[in-house]
């Protein structure tokens, strides 16, 4: 572990979220499962592209398993994830997009990025180092989400194949880059295991203190992309307090227990089962957009697992990071046709985002995020699939 982190007892994904408001009358639309082993891999060219400059590409990985992931540089994302399910067909888990274009005009910014330099939220965009004020451009109002208005999910990355199973992606932030002081060289390592793991590697170093919370949006739907709304899916996560929020989702700087709350999934419930509650957490949220504090987060033991009620997808999910950002899709609008043209309905996928505490910087009892010149940001996150029993 790195030298940041490494003596840190606690620490979590994105808050996330398009900015729009969301539809209500969705919450109870169901479709039918679907075809969704179609992945844009075919179609490489829609992904050839020059943005700002740069050239876009797509990568294609490949277990020996027959585990497919597709990525672009453009935003470091990850485009689509091929797992077999209980069937044994492949299944597209993963929401995204069939070309570069698609991607760049989706009114959902985030789908599959690699996010930074901030993940999550900072309260009207302010934090301070060593007494000095910095302002990061506000692009959820009041606050800077997920790294401001031009975060890591709108740049061309530097992508480079490593094998068949491994693509690593490279950026230098520069100093004052929306805001956030220093040089910072990020380098996201993306892979599949033949444990049949999608395996993300996130390194940083800087040449001036700054704040770093790295993580990837993901947006997932483990009865495949356009089955319709995830609200049976299965969830257990593995963390006996959270971090409520206040209007604007910035947390209120309590650790709250779960128990007895919407918030406890200790056991194994489904995402819809209480998410209509009249709780005040869940009416901030629009349904769940919180942090989660885990209780333990080595990389060996799982801190939650989801479970696709139609499709029997296991998905469970290792980290060495403090908190958990669990997203049930309450912003999403159907504005957006996805990979086969079926739009991103209302709670139709969630994000489990791995990564430090929201607004962390200005919490002074939540885990540091600083990062000093020296000193190395590492830290991973996997996500194992398989086949519930």
């Amino acid at each position: 572990m790195n030298k940041l982190f490494k003596n840190l007892s606690l620490i979590i994904l994105p808050a996330c979220v398009s900015l729009a408001a969301c539809n209500q009358s969705s919450d109870k639309k169901k479709t039918t499962m679907t075809d969704s082993t179609q992945t844009p891999a075919s179609a490489a060219s829609a992904f050839e592209t020059t943005i700002n400059g740069k050239q876009t590409h797509l990568y294609t990985l490949k277990n020996k398993n027959g585990l497919t992931a597709t990525f672009t540089n453009y935003g470091g994302r990850i485009v689509s994830l091929l797992v077999p399910d209980k069937t044994g067909k492949l299944t597209d888990v993963v929401l995204g997009f069939d070309s570069v274009e698609g991607f760049e005009k989706s009114t959902e910014v985030y789908y599959g990025a690699t996010i930074g330099r901030y993940g999550n939220r900072l309260a009207k965009g302010k934090f301070k180092i060593d007494g000095k004020e910095y302002q990061s451009s506000i692009n959820n109002a009041p606050n800077t989400l997920h790294g401001g208005k031009n975060g890591y999910q709108s740049v061309v990355w530097d992508g480079k194949q490593i094998d068949s199973s491994t693509v690593e992606f490279t950026y230098l932030s520069k100093d004052m880059e929306e805001g956030f002081p220093g040089n910072l060289n990020v380098k996201v390592t993306y892979s599949l295991t033949d444990d049949n793991e999608f395996k993300a590697v996130y390194e940083a170093t800087t040449d001036k203190k700054t704040v770093v919370n790295l993580t990837n949006h993901a947006f997932f739907n483990l009865n495949g992309e356009g089955s319709g709304t995830i609200l049976d899916h299965v969830v257990q996560i593995d963390a006996d307090k959270y971090t409520p929020v206040d209007s604007t989702l910035i947390p209120l700087g309590e650790i709250a227990s779960v128990k007895g709350t919407p918030f406890d999934f200790t056991q194994p419930t489904t995402i819809g089962k209480r998410i209509n509650d009249d709780n005040v957490q869940l009416k901030n949220g629009k349904g769940y957009d919180h942090n989660f504090v885990l209780n333990k987060h080595d990389i060996k033991t799982p801190i939650a697992t989801v479970v696709g009620d139609k499709s029997g997808i296991k998905m469970e999910v290792f980290t060495q990071e403090p908190g958990l950002q669990f997203y049930s899709g309450n912003f999403m609008q159907a504005k957006n046709a996805m990979k086969r043209g079926i739009k991103d309905e209302f709670r139709t996928s969630f994000a489990m985002e791995t990564q430090h505490y929201p607004d962390s910087p200005n919490q002074p009892n939540f885990p540091s995020t600083e990062l000093k010149p020296g000193d190395v940001y590492k830290t991973q996150t996997l996500y194992k699939f398989s086949v519930a029993k």
